[in-house]
């Protein structure tokens, strides 16, 4: 056969491989939530006659089974198949015999799945832009779930910025969405079939972030592997940098070459390497006050800063959270083994009235935390997290005696009582106070620093 009969195998997603006997010896699949909607676990799919598995697949109808017999390829056939569960679907194939020389020792078939319309709603179980799953991204625009102006004008100005290969920069506070705001821009720009390489700067020791990031190079005097770095790995798609100022200064003026000159050298390496890539930042920390501490070049600031986003959060952002809810309820439905129709009134009040130190991420975990403590389809009050349930009770609690006293000063005043909390809580434990704060490490470190807590 010539190679372009086989040129539309690229369309399928799924790969089966069988022994002589029509036995699963291999498969891989685009999508293991197919298996899932099987009722089968990927184990359970291998050494089964490829017939046991439906309901309307006698031997005689198989393709598989009628190559095995007959030697001879089938091409682009659909059936429709029902699953011992019940589950209904159509499936487009080609399949083709597997010789030794001798004799027929196996078939090898191609296909995809298409869902009829009942069945519509399972198609959010599958990834719905294939190609996001092979760059590294999880998140399009379209996770940004919003009702409030303020992002809608976010969106506007992502799908614009996209279509450039200009520096971008993204502020806002830990769980603001920065990371899916990088993400949407990357899948909705002409580089979406590259990589997309994310590295958070405050993760790694400083001594290490050289080496990961630009990679190293073996010479006759060290035992250094030769590595790829992060950089390269992105070459072709967008390098997104997270706690951009946790980059020692030194480290920042590679970087500004890097976006520059779009060259670099590896780590004892003697040679150029020119890549092709978009290079996003973010930070969570006030610019201004970092370029003051010099913690963040200026001149890597303004050349980050060709066009920033400076995400809100979710306090000045309300209108968003009953269609968060929504969104939510909608996600854990769909990954979690309950169902749940929606939250009572009184939850939303709960949700309106408080302030969100963790912005969205803090929302979607007090959704899940809802989902484990239910007892009915309804969300009540006792199921989300006691500091949202009793935070107007604790705001209450502040006095308002002393009348001198400004409403900033009594905002600090319960800042730092929080902080205080849960530094007792967790043992004067700066990670763990933090991530329970909704707070960068830090930003914690900060905040301790202007109330003097150390």
């Amino acid at each position: 056969m010539k190679f372009k009969e086989f040129e539309h195998l690229s369309e399928y997603d799924n790969v089966l491989v069988v022994d002589e006997h029509g036995i699963t010896i291999f498969y891989d699949l685009a999508d293991l939530h197919i298996l899932k909607q099987l009722g089968l676990k990927p184990e359970e799919f291998l050494r089964k006659s490829v017939t046991s598995f439906y309901k309307n697949l006698p031997i005689e109808k198989s393709t598989l089974m009628s190559v095995l017999k007959t030697g001879e390829p089938i091409w682009n056939t659909e059936q429709e198949l029902t699953s011992n569960n019940g589950f209904t679907y159509t499936s487009r194939s080609s399949t083709f015999p597997i010789h030794n020389g001798v004799s027929i020792v196996g078939a090898i078939e191609f296909s995809k799945h298409y869902y009829q319309k009942e069945n519509i709603q399972l198609l959010e179980q599958f990834a719905s832009h294939k190609i996001y799953r092979k760059n590294n991204t999880i998140y399009t625009i379209d996770n940004l779930i919003s009702q409030s102006n303020v992002m809608d004008e976010i969106k506007r100005k992502i799908n614009k910025v996209a279509s450039t290969d200009s520096t971008i920069l993204i502020t806002g506070d830990t769980g603001t969405g920065k990371e899916i705001v990088a993400q949407s821009i990357h899948n909705l720009s002409n580089r979406y079939a590259q990589p997309f390489i994310s590295i958070n700067a405050s993760e790694i020791p400083s001594t290490f972030l050289e080496h990961i990031l630009f990679g190293t190079e073996k010479d006759h005097l060290s035992t250094t592997p030769n590595i790829t770095g992060m950089l390269e790995q992105a070459n072709g798609g967008t390098i997104f940098l997270d706690e951009i100022s946790a980059l020692d200064i030194k480290l920042q003026a590679k970087l500004l070459r890097v976006i520059e000159d779009k060259l670099i050298r590896r780590v004892g390496g003697k040679q150029d390497i020119h890549l092709n890539i978009r290079v996003i930042a973010a930070t969570n920390e006030n610019t201004d006050k970092l370029m003051k501490d010099k913690l963040l070049r200026e001149d890597l600031y303004y050349r980050l800063s060709v066009f920033q986003f400076d995400l809100p959060p979710l306090s000045e952002r309300k209108e968003d959270i009953e269609a968060l809810i929504d969104y939510y309820i909608e996600f854990y439905n769909r990954h979690m083994q309950i169902k749940i129709d929606k939250v009572d009134d009184e939850v939303l009040h709960a949700f309106q009235q408080y302030n969100w130190p963790g912005n969205v991420r803090e929302l979607k975990n007090a959704i899940e935390t809802a989902y484990n403590n239910a007892s009915s389809k309804d969300i009540k009050l006792d199921d989300i997290p006691v500091k949202i349930r009793n935070y107007s009770g604790v705001m209450e609690k502040i006095t308002l005696s002393d009348h001198k006293i400004n409403l900033k000063d009594k905002v600090e005043e319960y800042e730092k009582s929080l902080i205080v909390r849960e530094l007792k809580n967790t043992g004067d434990k700066l990670a763990e106070t933090a991530r329970r704060l909704g707070l960068s490490k830090q930003l914690l470190k900060y905040k301790m620093e202007k109330y003097e807590l150390r």
